[in-house]
C-alpha cells in the first residue's frame, strides 16, 4: 500500500505537528518494523527532522511557501500523480476535492472554543479548513478524550469518525546517561516553560509567580523556551527585562541545549488553560521533573497524580506550588512517583501501530 504523507511539519524547526509526525514514522519505519507499505512524504523543502535522517523514505519536494495555496493546488495536484491509495495528514487540514482516501489528525479545536485567541484572518482559515478537512476525510485522530469531545461539539462530526489515540512521549535525552539521573535532580532552583508562548498558556501570570516567589527565594529562576506566537500580543522582551533579570526567553533550541535546560531545572510549569493534551508537561516528567499546570479536564486527563494543580489566574497559589515542587522532597517525590502509571499511556510503539491500523481501514 502506498501512503502519502503531508511531511511540511517535518522542515525547517520542527515542533509540535513534526515532533508528533516524526515519533510515528520512526515506528514505522524502524528496521524491525515489517515493510508492508510505501510512505510518500511531499513537502516544500528538505526534511530536517534529525531522528529521519537514517531512515529511507520517498521524499517529494513540490515548490512554493508550504501554506494553503500550497496544500490546496501544489499538494493536492501532487497527491493526485503518485496514484496513492491513502493519504495522512498529521497537522489539522488536507488538500479539499481530492479523490484519495484521507485521514487526518486534529489536535486541538482551540481555534473553535476560543475565536479570541486568534486574529480574525488566522482563525476564519483555520475554522474553515479544519472543518471541512474533518468532514472530507474518512476518518480522524485525535490525541486526548477532551479533544474527541470537542470535536464533534464544535465540528460536529458523528462520534464514530473520531479515533482516541495518544502520542508517545519523546524523553528529552538517553535518560541512562542524563545528568538529571547521573548525578540525581538539579539543585539549582530553576523552573521550565517549554511551548511556544500562547495567549492560552499564561506566561505573564508564571513570570509573575516566579517574581512574587523571589521576594522570600530569591535563587528562584525561570527559563522560558518557545517562540512568540501570541494575539493579542505579549510583549515577551518587556516581560522578561521587567522580571529583572529572574527569567531568560530561549526563542528556539536546539535538542542538545533543550536536554540541557531540563537537566538544570528541578519543576516545569504550564499554566495553559486549553491544550489538546500538552506533551511538554509528560516529556518533563519523563526525566525527573514535576510539573505544574493549570486545573483543567485536560490537564488531569493527561498527568493525572502526577503533577500539582491551581486555578487559574491565581499568582499567589502558583507561587505556593512553585516554591513545594522545588523546595519539598516530599511533594516532589509523590508526584514522581505517580510518573510511571501516567507515562505507561504514552507509548510511539502503540501510537504509530494504532494509526497505522486507521489508515489501513480506510484505503
Amino acid at each position: 500500500m502506498r501512503i502519502g504523507i503531508d511531511a511540511r511539519e517535518l522542515t525547517g524547526h520542527p515542533t509540535g505537528v513534526g515532533r508528533y509526525l516524526s515519533g510515528l514514522l520512526t515506528e514505522w519505519l524502524a528496521p524491525a518494523a515489517t515493510p508492508a507499505h510505501e510512505f510518500v512524504l511531499f513537502a516544500h523543502r528538505p526534511l530536517a527532522a534529525p531522528a529521519l535522517r537514517s531512515l529511507t523514505v520517498s521524499h517529494r519536494i513540490i515548490d512554493g511557501q508550504g501554506g494553503t495555496w500550497w496544500e490546496q493546488q501544489q499538494l493536492r495536484g501532487a497527491v493526485a500523480r503518485e496514484h496513492l491509495d491513502v493519504f495522512f495528514a498529521p497537522g489539522y487540514t488536507a488538500p479539499l476535492f481530492s479523490f484519495v482516501p484521507t485521514v487526518v489528525a486534529i489536535h486541538d479545536v482551540s481555534f473553535a472554543a476560543h475565536p479570541e485567541w486568534f486574529s480574525p484572518r488566522e482563525g476564519v482559515r483555520r475554522r474553515l479548513l479544519t472543518r471541512r478537512s474533518a468532514h472530507a476525510a474518512r476518518a480522524v485522530i485525535t490525541i486526548s478524550a477532551f479533544s474527541r469531545d470537542e470535536i464533534v461539539r464544535l465540528l460536529g462530526l458523528a462520534p464514530a469518525k473520531v479515533h482516541v489515540i495518544p502520542p508517545g512521549v519523546d524523553t528529552p535525552w538517553d535518560p541512562a546517561v542524563s545528568p538529571a539521573t547521573a548525578a540525581g535532580p538539579a539543585t539549582e532552583p530553576r523552573a521550565l516553560f517549554v511551548g511556544s508562548i500562547f495567549n492560552r498558556r499564561n506566561v505573564p501570570d508564571l513570570v509573575a509567580a516566579i517574581t512574587e516567589l523571589r521576594q522570600r527565594r530569591p535563587e528562584v529562576s525561570l527559563d522560558l523556551v518557545g517562540d512568540d506566537r501570541s494575539h493579542p500580543d505579549i510583549d515577551v522582551p518587556r516581560l522578561v527585562g521587567d522580571a529583572a533579570g529572574a527569567v531568560r526567553w530561549h526563542r528556539y533550541v536546539s535538542e542538545a541545549e533543550l536536554h540541557t535546560l531540563y537537566a538544570s531545572a528541578r519543576a516545569f510549569a504550564f499554566l495553559s488553560e486549553y491544550e489538546g493534551l500538552g506533551l511538554t508537561p509528560l516529556e518533563a516528567l519523563s526525566v525527573g521533573v514535576p510539573p505544574l499546570l493549570l486545573d483543567t479536564p485536560i490537564a488531569r486527563e493527561s498527568c493525572g497524580d502526577a503533577a500539582l494543580y491551581v486555578p487559574a489566574h491565581d499568582i499567589a497559589a502558583t507561587a505556593l506550588a512553585l516554591e513545594a515542587l522545588l523546595f519539598d522532597p516530599r511533594v516532589r517525590q509523590r508526584v514522581l512517583e505517580a510518573a510511571p502509571a501516567v507515562l505507561g499511556r504514552y507509548q510511539w510503539a502503540a501510537a504509530a501501530r494504532q494509526t497505522l491500523s486507521v489508515i489501513e481501514q480506510v484505503s
